[in-house]
């Protein structure tokens, strides 16, 4: 790819197609309209389904594939852009590959054409908030940043306004990763745990899109990789650059550390310099102080220890992720939406030193729930269950040996109105109610942040 005005020219030339209308491809879409280019829209859904969006691209001028048969039409085109949630390797798109149709993605071309240093963060858990602490750290010490990829916006609509000086910080899921051929110059792993194993269908193809991270960068590159997780320091062999560690448990040659009396401290070459104070931190959970570690390696010798003090004593967290929504009737009711995995659910719970009142349950991911049943026994006196994981879930906690009668106690609630309502009726004084679902919402809700918001204002609404 030579420049971003080629880029365009070829595009020009090109018959393109998106699959699916996701927050990715919206953006996109509409620019390569503004820019004449022929573009198609193939999607499952049908025209009243699409709804505002079909008349909005149909004004644009984009053309339609809709329905089950959406992907039967991939070679008649030149370039075909996957949204990240189109598995990369489902057999039409292979196909259409093998007859010499590019597939692509956003991502993909944003790396290519992107003119100003990348940050690329990417993991099991912690990586949008570590994401965000790296964006609010380079923000702060007066750089220009570019947040996108899988925490909310597409940065390729863009790509025209960022300049060389500035900085892009892009979380980075593995099905965007999969096929990804490009790294970014500070690449950070946060950690690798059995996740959407119902699409990768095996750990070896999950684990190997997340090196796809680190695979590509170049001599000049910085890496930093959890050194307390087993599968994410056996990659310290790939390193082709700069090898930075982050620990909470150990003492890395070079990276950060947390010391026994709290500091967050960065070593390197035998020297220690101690950067911030856990008890400052402003977000709870030693998960927290993990995901800081992380974004501290990543940003060292760009931002002054200063800055990172002054977003640790302020920064209130990401929206969705141990969230506080408000206090009613001495009741604080959080919002960890987030929580799609039973690894995000143990960091949630252990964020916290009481027991808890949880709301749990959605789509099955087919992972199992058994890893949280221990702390589940220890950290919740009541389980809210909800959605079609509700029976697996249960069962997956009442087989825990840390298990007793009553303890938790369960209620299966339909909805998440019934859920919060109950919650209300059985908390007292000095509780704490979670939202920390351990599964996605794809049975009731389109993602975790529209679950969240439907949660949030019904808290909202309690008098």
């Amino acid at each position: 790819m030579h420049s971003i005005a080629h880029f365009f020219e070829v595009m020009k030339q090109s018959k393109v197609a998106f699959i699916g209308t996701g927050v990715t491809n919206h953006d996109i879409i509409r620019l390569f309209r503004k820019k004449g280019i022929a573009v198609t829209l193939l999607d499952r859904k049908s025209p009243e389904q699409l709804g505002a969006v079909y008349q909005e691209y149909q004004e644009l001028g984009v053309t339609f594939c809709l329905g089950d048969g959406y992907l039967d039409c991939l070679t008649e085109y030149d370039v075909v852009f996957r949204s990240p949630g189109m598995y990369y390797h489902n057999e039409k798109l292979q196909a259409a590959r093998k007859a010499g149709v590019v597939i692509t993605s956003e991502m993909e071309v944003f790396f290519a054409l992107c003119p100003c240093k990348i940050f690329g963060v990417t993991g099991s858990d912690g990586k949008t908030t570590t994401t965000t602490l790296i964006s609010e750290f380079l923000a702060h010490a007066g750089y220009r940043v570019h947040k996108g990829g899988n925490i909310g916006r597409a940065l390729l609509p863009i790509i025209e306004d960022i300049r060389e000086e500035d900085v892009a910080v892009v979380e980075l899921s593995s099905f965007q990763l999969l096929s990804m051929r490009q790294s970014p110059d500070v690449a950070v792993i946060t950690n690798i745990a059995p996740n959407h194993l119902d699409v990768h269908g095996t750990m070896e193809e999950y684990i190997m899109a997340k090196t796809n991270l680190i695979t590509h960068q170049d001599a000049f590159s910085r890496t930093v990789l959890n050194l307390d997780n087993e599968t994410t320091w056996n990659l310290r062999g790939m390193v082709r650059g700069t090898l930075s560690a982050f620990s909470r448990k150990g003492h890395p040659e070079r990276g950060t550390f947390l010391r026994e009396d709290g500091m967050l401290c960065y070593t390197e070459n035998g020297t220690e310099t101690p950067v911030v104070a856990m008890q400052d931190i402003r977000i709870p959970g030693m998960h927290n102080v993990e995901n800081y570690l992380a974004a501290i390696a990543a940003v060292w010798g760009t931002v002054s220890p200063e800055v990172i003090v002054d977003v640790a004593k302020n920064f209130g967290g990401v929206e969705h992720r141990i969230e506080f929504v408000r206090e009613c009737g001495g009741v604080k009711w959080y919002n960890d939406s987030i929580a799609t995995s039973p690894t995000r659910v143990l960091a949630g719970l252990n964020s916290f030193s009481q027991k808890l009142i949880v709301i749990m349950g959605g789509y099955d991911k087919k992972i199992p729930f058994e890893p949280m049943a221990d702390t589940v026994c220890q950290k919740v006196k009541l389980v809210l269950l909800m959605g079609l994981t509700a029976d697996k879930i249960e069962a997956a906690i009442r087989g825990s040996k840390l298990y007793q009668e009553g303890a938790p106690e369960f209620v299966h609630v339909g909805s998440m109105e019934e859920a919060v309502a109950e919650a209300k009726k059985r908390a007292k004084p000095g509780d704490i109610v979670t939202l920390s679902p351990a599964c996605a919402s794809f049975d009731l809700y389109p993602n975790f942040e529209a679950r969240g918001v439907h949660y949030k204002n019904l808290v909202k609404e309690l008098n």
